[in-house]
């Protein structure tokens, strides 16, 4: 939350300009060159009102002070063979990136999710620093809501909830706190500075692959029947998708929004043995059987990706540390609580694959490869996943911005090559669940809407009649 007291010049970091990108977001970044694995991420914050929009202004450009990179945009290495930099965006214009619109007819929350496709479907313009916020206002009861893109080279889930504090208050009258001052930015390079710079850091960043074999090295001679089986794995290509009607592919996408109580999975899972995140992914893949079975297409297996957080308190809110594990589940189970239960063991074996500790080291190895091979070997991982799941722990208390309260706050994560995406965010109590999906594999998206909802009652219904 946002406090009176800003950074004097003296606490300002180091000038971060022409940093060379982290390999896992450098990754993110290069495998766009396939537009179907955009790696786009959007928010939509419902408010009670609109916030008066000069101080929101003022807000972002606080924000964009205090984490410099929101004023950072990248620049690629020559020939792709070097990592991606991050430099000083010299044009930075708050008004591109911070926008306000009316929001349409019928004015309510069906309306906002239409306004937000589109923003979700556009890739960034690449030349300027990666995020955009819209403001929509004039919603049929007086309420409001922000949309938020965020490329997720810039940051992850639990990245932007920390980011979501720094732009929020904890009460309504907050004072406005003190602008700190523009940082510091080193001046431009010229051509041969940045490709000596460039050059570097290859070199480092290759340096670290091979600094970082010798901890891979000792996790892997006494555990080599374990390891290599687990890097195979992640890395396996998956050749075609394991539902037989989820198999299109398109970059065309539509928003949908629901919510549970959070105590609610939390009960249903603990009937079961497990966690509310058990809970949680059996009735995804509950609302997913009932849809292959509405369109008469038996289902056994499904594929999913779902991102395990690694961020410790230590990490700045910028940069990307999860690790994407990716786990085949039964959709054949009716009974909700056999159901958990199948899920919660498939979800840690996936978690708990010995591969996942050194993702870092995976992607550095990627990130020195040509981009063309690390588009082609992510590709192969990615495409063909049914789909993504996440669960991110949000906001727990009463939010402010700039005077407008929160009311709820739905997450849309990177279907990333898959049929849809479904993203659970909590907030004061409620799981705000958002889904997004291809319209190519999915063309009536409100029906597995529906769908997803009833499986969610059924696995509540569990969790109540254990009380």
């Amino acid at each position: 939350m946002t406090t009176m007291d800003g950074p004097t010049h003296g606490d300002l970091p180091t000038p971060r300009s022409q940093a060379a990108m982290a390999p896992a977001d450098a990754v993110l970044w290069d495998i766009e060159a396939d537009p179907l694995l955009r790696s786009t991420i959007v928010g939509v914050a419902l408010l009670d009102r609109a916030p008066n929009w000069d101080r929101l202004c003022a807000r972002m450009e606080r924000v964009s002070r205090l984490i410099p990179r929101l004023r950072e945009r990248v620049v690629d290495g020559p020939l792709g063979l070097v990592p991606p930099r991050w430099v000083a965006d010299d044009d930075f214009d708050l008004v591109y990136h911070l926008r306000r619109a009316r929001c349409p007819d019928p004015g309510d929350v069906r309306a906002v999710l239409d306004l937000a496709q589109p923003i979700a479907m556009a890739g960034f313009d690449r030349c300027r620093p990666l995020w955009e916020f819209t403001l929509v206002e004039g919603l049929a009861d007086g309420s409001a809501a922000l949309i938020q893109k965020i490329h997720h080279s810039l940051t992850d889930g639990i990245g932007g909830v920390e980011l979501a504090l720094l732009i929020l208050d904890d009460r309504a009258d907050t004072p406005e706190p003190v602008m700190p001052p523009l940082p510091r930015v080193r001046p431009p390079s010229t051509a041969v500075e940045m490709a000596v710079r460039a050059t570097g850091d290859g070199i480092a960043t290759a340096l670290d692959v091979v600094r970082g074999l010798p901890d891979f090295a000792r996790a892997a001679v006494p555990n080599l029947g374990e390891l290599v089986p687990s890097v195979g794995r992640l890395l396996r290509p998956v050749a075609a998708p394991a539902s037989p009607l989820m198999r299109g592919r398109s970059l065309t996408r539509r928003l949908n929004v629901f919510e549970v109580p959070l105590d609610g999975l939390r009960a249903a899972g603990k009937s079961a043995g497990g966690t509310a995140n058990d809970a949680y992914l059996a009735a995804v893949i509950g609302g997913l059987s009932r849809y292959h079975a509405h369109h008469a297409v038996a289902v056994e297996t499904l594929r999913v990706t779902m991102p395990v957080n690694i961020r410790s308190d230590a990490d700045e809110v910028a940069g990307n540390r999860f690790t994407p594990a990716r786990f085949a589940v039964p959709a054949d189970i009716d009974d909700p609580a056999d159901r958990m239960r199948a899920m919660g063991r498939r979800a840690r074996e996936g978690r708990d694959e010995p591969a996942n500790e050194f993702t870092d080291v995976l992607a550095g190895a990627l990130g020195v490869l040509p981009r063309p091979v690390t588009i082609a070997v992510l590709g192969g991982m990615l495409r063909n996943i049914d789909l993504v799941c996440t669960n991110v722990a949000g906001i727990p208390q009463r939010s402010w911005l700039v005077g407008a309260e929160v009311q709820r706050w739905f997450a849309f994560a990177p279907t990333s090559g898959s049929a849809l995406a479904v993203a659970l965010m909590s907030f004061v109590g409620v799981a705000c669940i958002g889904v997004i999906t291809d319209s190519a594999a999915i063309p009536d998206p409100e029906v597995l809407t529906r769908f997803l909802e009833e499986e969610f009652a059924a696995v509540l219904a569990v969790g109540s009649a254990a009380d």
